[in-house]
Parts: structure tokens; sequence; C-alpha cells
């Protein structure tokens, strides 16, 4: 089946031209293209190879060497010239052979390991013949094509630096297993990801040169443009695509023009300035900000056909290269102040530069030779805080309101209890919180786990990867049985060891807050926010899956499912209201119910659970006649005891965690000269540690979570 054509996809105009200026001048950088589900990011990606310029390739070369000028170092080579012969031309003297392919569209899986990437040894011909030979990874298979990673976001850290690395520089080097390999890696780099499912970090961020935020149209005529466009594809692929074959084949020339061109493109003085002055403007961090908008600048005057740059192309590419470097927190929303921008550019214009902006006029103002095309309209660097309210409108409803107190700020009905929203204190570095013992999850930087990668740890017969040492003794005892000869080492597949590593996992770091109305007394609710948002962005930086469980009034309620995207549990946080009573037992049954499906969906993922509370419990609750799986009612139970409740709801929840591997914390946010002490005995009913919340900062204490045992007991025994 063909590919869906490039030209047929409609809209996103932003990332078609994103992609197409790396296509012109790959130095750019490559694109990150943010979105929602559902957008067609991995459509136009694919279809872009179909456009790409047909590349010329030495016969033979793993590493796609290209015959004008081939890599000295390519471990194919040395690329000779052939001597002559009067029936080939190509092959006349001083002229490497070549052949002619499509650019090669390369994807990396989100499963990929590391040898998969960069090569490895080619464990064949050492058994076959005993020579350490280099197998190529998708680093090379990329070399002068289009390396696609779909959902970079949930690729392991460690990797995304190596093919960083590669891009940047151009040349991927091996160092594993007794291999020692460099080989030219450029290629044009497309990583999407669903900002839903997690953020990468910001030092990977900066490290794409353009970034381009895509959303579904809400246009209905757009939409059913879109529709009747797939569905005519999906009912004849062959003919939907020579329908637009034409229109592509012209795509394919105007970037071979515009590549041609490219050398010739000057960028003058007063829009280097100009560059230099916006991104000092939005404050980006090093200057790798100002070689990418001058790059994107220089290929949009390419594909222009201009051979000088102009503001309008300095303010194009800035909107394509600085909304992600921009990004001074993990929980900041990408995108530009447009206001700011066009400061920026107006900036110093009538004076120290003496220019005014060059004005395009009609036609070539834009990249395609046309009118300008629209801006991005990304999110506006404002705050989103306006609906919250100072942590003194969050009262204990259980006593009197103090006199004074406005209408507004109390807001408390006497049936529900709501109250308003406390703004979270400043987040501060929290301390290293671990689960016990070694889990076998997915990679991240938080428990010990076993791993494919981290430290060698030992061996085990195995040929996913080559432990040499380990192999070699596994062999030694045989050599005389197997009539080795001097000089010569005999392997056979039994022979074969792994290493055993040990690395870091990331967990699911389920938060437990008690949002009622003794939360809220003397002004703590902001203090316990700005802890957990603390811990929310230590599980961003740990690539953990984050949950959030929130109690008040008569019921406990999943206000953020178990995601990647700590961005949405710092926003359901930050808008989390307080009051009413405390169902701290329905509170933990719920906890319990998220480990229940979670187990079913990632059972490796061992979980760390975090109840936020200062332990008092003022609502019971009806438990279910099931004492494998209780559940609450919303109705509370005649004569129920809510300590009762909550012991028994802490016994269920203790099993729930046990069973996964995980541990449990209670973070004890109780204050003031009289303490009831509630919160170290649910942690001694919960079988975890106990912690004051002015202990949750990593230099308060040197201690860390060890174990599931409560710290008394660990002092007792």
């Amino acid at each position: 089946m063909p590919p869906y054509p490039f030209t047929a996809v409609v809209g996103l105009d932003d990332l078609r031209l994103a992609l197409l200026l790396n296509a012109v001048s790959p130095a750019v950088g490559g694109v990150l293209v943010r979105g929602e589900k559902g957008t067609a990011k991995s459509t136009i990606v694919r279809a872009l190879a179909a456009v790409l310029p047909q590349i010329a390739v030495v016969p033979g070369c793993r590493f796609s060497c290209d015959p004008a000028a081939p890599d000295p170092a390519c471990p194919d080579g040395p690329h000779t010239a052939h001597t002559g012969h009067p029936t080939h031309p190509a092959h006349s003297a001083g002229v490497v052979a070549s052949q002619s392919h499509p650019a090669r569209l390369v994807e990396l899986p989100v499963g990929a390991t590391e040898d998969r990437l960069v090569g490895s040894l080619d464990l064949e011909k050492v058994l076959a013949s005993g020579v350490a030979a280099y197998e190529p990874g998708l680093l090379a298979a990329a070399h002068r094509g289009l390396l696609y990673v779909d959902e970079v976001n949930l690729l392991h850290d460690h990797l995304v630096d190596l093919l960083l690395d590669a891009a940047a520089m151009g040349v991927a080097h091996v160092e594993r297993e007794g291999v020692s390999v460099s080989h030219a890696a450029r290629f044009l780099l497309v990583g999407t990801m669903n900002p839903e499912e997690g953020e990468l970090r910001p030092q990977l961020l900066d490290r794409f040169g353009l970034t381009v935020e895509v959303r579904a149209s809400r246009d209905p005529a757009e939409r059913a443009e879109v529709v009747r466009r797939r569905l005519a594809y999906e009912a004849d692929p062959e003919g939907f695509a020579a329908a637009w074959e034409q229109a592509d084949k012209e795509t394919a020339a105007r970037i071979e023009a515009a590549r041609a061109l490219l050398p010739s493109v000057t960028l003058p003085d007063a829009e280097l300035l100009r560059i230099t002055r916006i991104c000092a403007a939005f404050e980006v961090d090093g200057m790798r900000a100002d070689l990418v908008t001058a790059r994107a600048a220089t290929a949009l005057a390419a594909w222009a056909g201009r051979t000088e740059v102009i503001a309008e192309d300095v303010r194009q590419a800035a909107t394509l290269a600085l909304p992600h470097r921009r990004r001074r927190h993990p929980f900041d929303a990408p995108g530009l102040d447009e206001e700011r921008l066009d400061e920026a550019m107006e900036d110093g214009e009538d004076g120290e530069d003496g220019n005014e902006d060059p004005d395009p006029g009609p036609g070539s103002g834009g990249p395609d030779g046309g009118d300008s095309p629209n801006q991005p309209s990304g999110p506006q660097n404002g705050s989103s805080s306006a609906a919250q309210q100072d942590a003194s409108g969050a009262r204990d409803v259980e006593s009197e309101p103090p006199t004074g107190t406005s209408t507004e700020q109390k807001r408390v009905s006497g049936s529900s209890g709501e109250q308003g929203v406390a703004t979270p204190g400043e987040p501060f570095k929290a301390r290293l919180l671990q689960v016990s013992g070694v889990g076998t999850g997915a990679e991240g930087r938080r428990s010990r786990a076993r791993a494919t990668g981290g430290r060698t740890v030992g061996a085990r017969p195995g040929a996913h990867g080559l432990h040499l040492v380990a192999t070699v003794r596994a062999a030694a005892p045989e050599q005389v049985a197997r009539g080795r000869r001097e000089g010569a080492l005999r392997l056979r597949s039994e022979d074969l060891r792994e290493p055993i590593r040990e690395g870091r996992e990331g967990n699911l770091v389920l938060f437990v807050v008690d949002a009622s109305g003794s939360m809220a007394a003397r002004q703590r609710m902001a203090a316990v926010k700005g802890a957990i948002l603390s811990l929310l962005l230590d599980a961003y930086q740990r690539r953990d899956k984050v949950g959030l469980v929130t109690f008040r009034g008569r019921d406990a309620e999943v206000a953020l499912p178990p995601t990647w995207s700590v961005d949405a549990g710092a926003a359901r946080l930050t808008s989390l209201p307080t009051g009413g009573r405390t169902p701290l037992a329905a509170g933990l049954l719920q906890a319990a119910d998220v480990l229940r499906v979670e187990r079913m969906r990632d059972p490796n993922r061992r979980p760390l659970v975090l109840v936020v509370t200062d332990g008092r419990a003022t609502q019971s609750i009806s438990l279910s006649s099931s004492a494998a799986a209780p559940r609450a009612s919303t109705s509370r139970a005649a004569g129920a005891d809510p300590l009762a409740d909550t012991r028994r709801a802490a016994a269920h929840l203790r099993q729930a965690v046990a069973t996964l591997g995980g541990s449990a914390l209670v973070v004890d946010c109780e204050s003031g000269p009289v303490r009831l002490g509630l919160a170290a005995r649910l942690a001694a009913d919960l079988a975890a540690d106990h912690l004051p919340l002015t202990d949750l900062a990593a230099d308060a204490l040197t201690a860390a979570v060890h174990g599931n045992r409560p710290r008394s007991d660990r002092r007792a025994a």
C-alpha cells in the first residue's frame, strides 16, 4: 500500500513548514511534534519520506556513503575509485561507483535497546570466524535519510541522549563489547509525543531544533475534508496516491532547488542582531537557540527562493525554534507570547541598527512565495491561576469561621463544606524516596531494578548482549575436549553469557491527599500543596507515573488516574478545593482500588504510595460485605466508628501495596502545640514509614524510605 501523500494532508501548516525546513537544511536539528492523539502526526512524518529526493550511495556500503564524498572513516571503507572500463563510464578513473535509491525512513520503536540503536558485536561472525565484527544499528541505517521516533517522551533518557548526540554531531560513536567504531550519522530527526503521557526533560527538549504544537481543527468544514480524504485513501490507496503524485513531485523538486540555493543565502548583520535580541528577550539558556533560529531563517529564505534573509523569516523561525526553550519549569506551558515577540522584533530598529523592517511585498513574505502564512497560536506566556485564592480562604469547617471573614473567602456550605482553593507554596528539592528491594519495572531513576542498562552485577546464559569474561570462563574448561589449537578459542552457542545489569526503575507514585477541613485549618494547605508539587517535580525528573486520589466531605475520588503527565497532576493539585469532613477510610480504599486496576495494566511497575494527611478521621463509611475487596459507600453508617473503619481500610491498602512489591509513606501534616499522633498510628497500620511534612526537603534529613516497616519498629528491632 502506498503511503498517504504528503501534500494531501489537510492543515498542519506549521508542522509541514518545520519538516520542509529540515529537509532543506538538516543542520536545523530536527522537529519535535507535540500534540493530542489522532492529529495525523505519524501520517505526515511517514509521508515526508516519499518527497525527499533520492540519494546516491556507494554500492554495498551499509552506511550509505555519498560517492561524491565518501566517509574516510567508514567501517565498510575505504571506498576507492575504480580504474576504469570502456563499457562502464561510471567506473572511469577517479570516480567511485554509485547507485541511487529513495531516502530511507527508519523508525525507532519505544522498546528499542541500546545495541539496536547504535549497533553491537556481530555474534554470528564471532562464532563462525572468531573475528570481532560490527553489526550496524538504526543510526547507521538512517544516515542521509529520516529517523522517526514515535512517542519519544516514552523512550528511555539514555537512548534519547545517544540519539540527540548523534544528530547534533553527525557522527555515532560506538564503544561496547570490544567494539570501537565511529561512523557518519546525519539524518532528519523527527520525534512525536502526546504531552498527556509525560514530558521530555528540558535538557532534551533543547536538543531538538524546532517544535510544533498540533491540535485537531475546530472548523467543521476542515474536519469534513480530513474525513473525506482519508476515506478516499482507504477505499483506493493507489488511485488516491496517483491523484496527488504530481503535487508530491513538485514538492520534491522544490526541496532540491532550495538545497542547491541554500549555500548562496546570506544572513545580514541587521537580521542576525534581530535574532540575538529575540533570544535574549526570552531569556533562553545557552546559544543553541540563536544558532537554530539563524539556520531556520536561512532555510526559510532558500525555500522561498530568496538569497537573503528578511525580518519575516526571522519571525517565523523564532516561532518554531523558541517555544520549547523558554520553559523555565517543567510545569510551564509551552508557547511564545506573541506581543513580546513583536516587541523584540521591533526593538532597536530605529536605533543602532538603523534599519526598518524590509517589506517583502506580495508574493515574497511566506515560505511558499505567496502571502505570509498564519503564525502558530501557541499558549500565551501567562499565569493560569486566576481562579486560585489565598490559602486563608481555606478554613476548617468543623470550627466557627473567624469574624470579619468575607462571604467570598469562606465559601462554606453547611451541606458540602466546599471552600476556597489554596495557592501552592513554593516548590523545593525533595528528598529521594524509594521503593525497597529490586524490581523489574520500566527503566527510570528512582528505585533499584534489573535493567538492560546500568552497571553489570553478574552474568547468565544467553545472547542478549555479550559478557566477554564470563563467556571465556564458560568455554575455557571445554577447550581440550574440543581439540583447541594454539591461538584459537573454540566457542559454541552454549558458552555465550549475557550480562545481568542493575539500574533504576520508574515507579507509580500515588498521592493520597487529605483535602478535608482539618487540613485547611491554620493555612496548612498551601504548604501541603507546595510539598506535593515538589514531589511531582521529583517524579517528573525520575520518569515515574503519577496518580492522585483525594478525599474530603463524604467520599474519595480519583482526581488523576495514573499517567506520565505530571503537568496534569500539577494542574489538578493547584485547583484542588478543601473543606468538609475527613473520610480517611474512603481515601485508603480508593487508593487500593487504583492499585488493583493498575496491576492489570502494568504489573511490573511497583507503587510508592504517599498518604498526605494529619491522620484525623471524622467521617465513617459503610463497607461492602466482600472481605477480599471492600468498597466504601457514600452514605454514613449509623453508629460506625471512623477510626475502626480507617484501620480496616489501612489493612486492605497494606495488602495491595505488598502484593505489588511496593512501599508506602505517611506524610504527617499535623501541626500546632497539641498533637494527637494519629498519622503515626496510621503509618503503623499501613506498615509504612512516617515522615513529618517539614522533613520532605532534601536537606532536612539524610534518612530515606528503606522498607515497609514503620520507623518505630525498625528502631525496636
